[in-house]
């Protein structure tokens, strides 16, 4: 497995780089803006694509890179269904899974430092963004915050990991890189409490100044959306009513870019093909699947996926493959359903 922790030195935070080999697929989180160039000199070093990219949760720190590295690479953006991003590409609930090729992260909700708090179990570690840190933990003194609430998350889950479980949190301001939750239940001064209350307590009392940049970081962080507004202006989308009248179409091809698991979850649309983003530029090519369906049956491409933006990465793939008759579902199957569209289950 190729691992990497990567610091910014600016704001304390840690970002990993995950790929099962060297030439394969990789995930990152957490990253930092204004790594950005390093990740991706990295990435091209080790000869690994950047298909997922990942943020524990809404930070009030640093400008995520979830954006700049979806623009670069067209990977997917993942956070947690309680985030208050505008759009990413795919969310996560608790017990859902993200994966790559050979790798599997498990999501964890522990809200408490935010609502939208997740942790990622991956085998041997869990990656604890600022729920857990070493030697502290989060604090919960704003966006939704609830040290009741981390409590709750920190003993009754993360604690539960097998003692040897390695932990790397999204922050560290003493130099320390990574610990256990053996050492931490033993170790970690904030969780040497006898209860939820003394917890409370002690995290209501912490009067800490708020990040330097929160009132900044925060409002840019909400909004790493991709813009889909120029492709409906090139009339390149249907917004979801016009994409519900257009349902059966014999002239309309839709294809489904989410994932098995996303399909399962949350249904599909009747005779939608299924085309994982991942691999979309390969069915773009001469001879790539979706390319030869559209030439032989002359129909229009229509892309849809959770919330638009791995459409509108496929529309500009297909341009740029040079497939024209392609279009996409503003705001994906969430749109969809909140327009009162019909999906299939199962």
């Amino acid at each position: 497995m190729i691992f990497r922790q990567l610091f910014d030195s600016v704001s304390g935070t840690y970002s990993y780089l995950l790929a099962s080999r060297a030439g394969g697929e990789a995930l990152i989180l957490d990253p930092v803006l204004e790594k950005a160039d390093r990740y991706c000199k990295l990435l091209q070093e080790l000869d690994l694509r950047l298909v997922k990219a990942v943020d524990t949760h809404l930070h009030a720190d640093h400008v995520t890179g979830l954006g700049e590295l979806r623009d670069r690479t067209q990977c997917i953006t993942i956070m947690g269904e309680q985030s208050k991003a505008d759009v990413v590409s795919m969310r996560v609930s608790d017990g859902d899974r993200v994966t790559i090729e050979g790798l599997c992260l498990e999501a964890m909700y522990t809200p408490g430092h935010t609502d939208d708090s997740y942790s990622y179990l991956m085998g041997d570690r869990v990656f604890t963004g600022d729920t857990l840190l070493i030697r502290g933990t989060g604090r919960t003194d704003f966006q939704n915050g609830s040290a009741r609430a981390q409590y709750d998350s920190i003993f009754n889950r993360l604690l539960k990991l097998p003692e040897e479980t390695m932990v790397f949190p999204a922050h560290d301001y003493k130099g320390d890189t990574v610990s256990t939750i053996g050492e931490e239940k033993r170790y970690n001064p904030r969780l040497q409490v006898k209860s939820i209350d003394d917890y409370v307590e002690l995290m209501n009392n912490l009067n800490l100044p708020n990040p330097k940049l929160m009132d900044v970081v925060v409002p840019a962080n909400m909004h790493v959306g991709l813009h889909q507004d120029e492709l409906a202006k090139e009339g390149l989308a249907l917004n979801a009513r016009d994409a519900i009248a257009s349902l059966g179409r014999p002239d309309i091809l839709l294809v489904d870019l989410r994932e098995s698991a996303e399909r399962a979850k949350h249904g599909t649309l009747a005779g939608a093909m299924h085309a994982p983003y991942p691999q979309i530029c390969a069915t773009l090519q001469p001879g790539g699947m979706l390319r030869e369906v559209a030439a032989a049956t002359g129909r229009r491409v229509v892309f849809f996926c959770a919330f638009g933006e791995r459409s509108a990465m496929a529309v500009a793939a297909a341009k740029k493959a040079g497939l024209a008759n392609t279009a996409h579902i503003e705001g994906g199957i969430d749109a969809w359903k909140k327009a009162g569209g019909p999906v299939v289950m199962g």
